[in-house]
């Protein structure tokens, strides 16, 4: 007997505000966190555009000497953890108690490798590279951190997966959850927002020069878009079974309903469409739902030509007839990147669960490419109760969720 799936908790630290009542508001009224950096410009970007995420204080919740072992990209997943948890209702005596685990996407580390390896070249002794390093520098340094600090006994992986890792992260929980081999996973992405971990990104071109209208930069599916902006930041969500969060008395938000993967087999950093549509098509069939029950498709579009174009064919051909409403949310932003997936499950919840779908900002006019999707330019009040979000990545790895509400 398979289990349902069921999200319980949320927790996000966005450009858009890092508290689900403001990411809320920021999605409904349009608000964009891109900016543009001098810093970056100076060191020599290409694109000085990118977004602003603060840096959290752990000091009141973490240990210092705990806290040398964590980057920046798992200090915010740990905020926003901590708030997901707190939503769920989930404490430390409950995670002592029980086996919990986490799957959590990251699939690099720039700015902590940088350092330690800068000290060093610089001392000629690896000893000045500090004892918290090496815990720094690891692609697993999220879950590693998050699995001691919350003293975690269930699974504790990393899904590195390109800009699909934390939407394959939640994929990889539904299925233990829904064959029974976890009870609860804490699950989702996070993605430093430094300069130095998109410095290469900027090398081979590939964001947004709009530099003197950092609000109109990033623009999916628009005809006259140019390129992606980098974000960053982290997104949890709590999944459990139904049944696990019936029994502790859990309010639950959602379903997870289906999961749809695939691999394009081709270029490297050009994606194709047949790879896109066979994960949607996945996703809906393993779903058992008709295209036409979906409300909403929350779409990877980044503000690249190649990306956006491949994306609408690939939804136009799985929906068919049905001119489903899409955005994506990047227009608001940016690319979170590792954390992108399980940032837009979260943007997309807020929506379904307060009636609106948030405009894909700087949508003016599509190209031949995008003009078969129906691209929601400005945000309206529209009732929902299933979503579609995709996340694809470099290597063409590409991952569909589909989410249901529960009242």
């Amino acid at each position: 007997m398979e289990n349902k799936v069921v999200i319980t908790g949320m927790g996000i630290w966005s450009c858009l505000g890092q508290t689900l009542d403001d990411v809320r508001q920021s999605l409904y009224d349009g608000k964009s966190g891109i900016i543009f950096s001098e810093e970056r410009k100076a060191a020599g970007f290409r694109s000085g555009l990118c977004t602003n995420v603060p840096k959290p204080d752990l000091k009141p919740f973490v240990p210092r000497n705990m806290r040398m072992f964590m980057p920046e990209e798992a200090q915010y997943a740990y905020m926003a953890t901590k708030d997901a948890l707190e939503q769920a209702g989930i404490d430390q005596d409950y995670l002592d108690k029980h086996d919990v685990g986490i799957i959590y996407g990251n699939d690099s580390v720039a700015e902590a490798t940088m350092v330690a390896l800068d000290k060093f070249r610089q001392c000629g002794d690896t000893a000045s590279c500090g004892s918290g390093a090496i815990f720094q520098s690891m692609n697993s340094t999220i879950t590693m951190n998050l699995a001691c600090l919350f003293k975690l006994r269930g699974i504790n992986l990393t899904s590195s997966a390109a800009c699909a890792s934390s939407s394959i992260a939640i994929g990889n929980a539904y299925l233990l959850i829904k064959n029974g081999l976890q009870d609860c996973i804490i699950c989702g992405g996070g993605q430093e927002n430094n300069m130095y971990c998109v410095a290469s990104f900027d090398g081979i071109q590939a964001f947004s020069t709009r530099e003197d209208e950092p609000l109109k930069a990033c623009r999916p599916f628009d005809k006259n878009r140019n390129g992606l902006v980098p974000g960053g930041g982290a997104a949890t969500l709590i999944l459990e079974s139904e049944e696990h969060a019936k029994k502790r008395g859990a309010k639950i938000l959602a379903e997870i309903v289906g999961w749809g993967f695939s691999g394009n087999g081709d270029h490297i950093s050009t994606p194709n469409v047949e790879g896109p549509r066979k994960s949607l098509e996945m996703a809906l069939r393993l779903s058992g739902v008709s295209p036409t029950e979906i409300g909403y498709v929350n779409a990877h579009a980044t503000s690249t030509h190649a990306g956006d174009g491949r994306e609408a064919m690939a939804i136009a051909q799985a929906f068919g007839d049905y001119r489903v409403p899409v955005t994506s949310t990047k227009s608001q932003t940016g690319h979170e990147m590792w954390a992108a997936g399980a940032a837009e499950c979260i943007y997309s919840m807020l929506m379904m669960k307060n009636g609106f779908i948030a405009g894909n900002l700087n949508f003016e006019e599509p190209d031949e490419e995008t003009a078969c999707v129906n691209v929601i330019p400005e945000t309206v009040e529209k009732h929902f109760d299933m979503f579609l979000s995709n996340s694809f990545g470099f290597g063409g790895t590409n991952s569909t969720l589909i989410v249901k509400n529960v009242d």
